[in-house]
């Protein structure tokens, strides 16, 4: 389901209007919540908030964020962005993304000390030193500039450097830095029930299945493991669906930076690469023509190993007792072997694009 969004706002320029609306048809389409897209572009939800809302421009930086955290059209997107930060605000100059307007909050004056709550004997009254105005005791003399007290001049010069000084903070800091976030969470995380639903049938199916999620295109739901090998305990699969007639790469039991590809006789390929936790799965490649070979392999820093090359998917499942399920370790399989043991529940739960 897409998210109720507020309308943006009318004083946007077109191109960044057009840019915030792709923005947040990205976030629907990979179905994450704001936290979860924070989490993993490593920029705050609040300043996702203002981007989606059109209330500044994304940053360069973390538009590569994006693009390298979810499945979309990076040149696309590019182009998007480029045309927003060249189109001039209303000083000329294009509005790209600040710091938050906490960050040039100034403190409070102190409070009154006991020298300021009366007059000391003998003395008369003083003006008040920031609009020339008399105090109650003044009444029947005229009011005196603040310009006039040369004790006020180094106050309203201090003043006057503050606020250059904040002015020059804000022009300067144009480009977001990445805000804390909180700890990456489990691959198991509570906060999965906010994404997507799968569809209940799967929506793509053949060459519409490539470069897409499994698990966002219901290709999932009949998704066999054909072949497995082991890098230490570090297992890949090939994964084959044979309603969407698309196979994908699997990795579980590993760590971050550790991944699987797979790769396609003409040279396509797609990467599942591990974030955080300890499993991921790859987008899809098409696997309708019988003749296209498959291979997966795995990488670590122990070294990589692949499967054997594949090809007829449809056949191999047609003529093997595949079980269908989640990919996880067959217990007692050898290297580049099928798995016809039971799922265990570990299961990927997020796709990452090509790099």
């Amino acid at each position: 389901m897409g998210s109720a969004w507020k309308n943006l706002p009318e004083e946007l320029s077109e191109p960044a209007r057009r840019l915030a609306e792709e923005l947040r048809t990205i976030k629907d389409a990979a179905g994450l919540s704001l936290s979860e897209l924070a989490t993993r572009t490593h920029y705050s939800r609040a300043s996702w908030e203002r981007w989606l809302n059109g209330k500044r421009v994304i940053t360069e930086q973390a538009l590569e964020a994006l693009t390298g955290a979810v499945d979309c059209d990076r040149a696309a997107l590019r182009a998007l962005w480029e045309q927003a930060v060249a189109t001039p605000g209303e000083d000329g100059e294009p509005v790209p993304e600040e710091a938050p307007e906490e960050d040039a909050a100034v403190e409070e004056p102190p409070a009154e000390g006991p020298s300021a709550q009366a007059p000391a004997a003998g003395q008369p009254d003083q003006p008040d030193l920031l609009d020339g105005t008399d105090r109650p005791g003044d009444a029947g003399r005229p009011p005196v500039a603040w310009w006039r007290h040369p004790a006020t001049l180094p106050v309203g010069a201090a003043v006057l450097v503050t606020l250059l000084v904040l002015v020059g903070l804000r022009i300067t800091r144009h480009q977001e830095q990445p805000e804390a976030v909180a700890e990456p969470v489990p691959t198991a995380s509570p906060t999965a029930t906010e994404a997507k639903p799968v569809p209940a049938t799967p929506t793509c199916q053949a060459v519409g299945c490539a470069h897409k999620d499994p698990k966002a295109t219901g290709c999932g739901k009949d998704a066999r493991t054909l072949q497995t090998d082991v890098i230490g305990k570090v297992v890949v699969y090939l994964r084959y669906s044979q309603t969407c007639q698309a196979a994908w790469a699997a990795i579980t039991e590993g760590q971050p930076k550790d991944y699987a590809t797979i790769t396609d006789g003409s040279g396509e390929s797609e990467m599942a690469l591990i974030h955080w936790g300890y499993d991921n799965y790859s987008s899809m490649l098409d696997a309708a023509d019988p003749a296209t070979t498959f291979q997966v392999c795995g990488y670590q820093p122990a070294g990589h190993v692949c499967t054997p090359t594949v090809s007829d998917l449809a056949t191999v499942v047609a003529s093997t007792p595949i079980p269908i399920g989640p990919a996880s370790p067959p217990p007692g399989t050898g290297t580049g072997s099928a798995a016809t043991d039971p799922p265990s529940p570990a299961q990927p739960t997020t796709a990452q694009p090509s790099p």
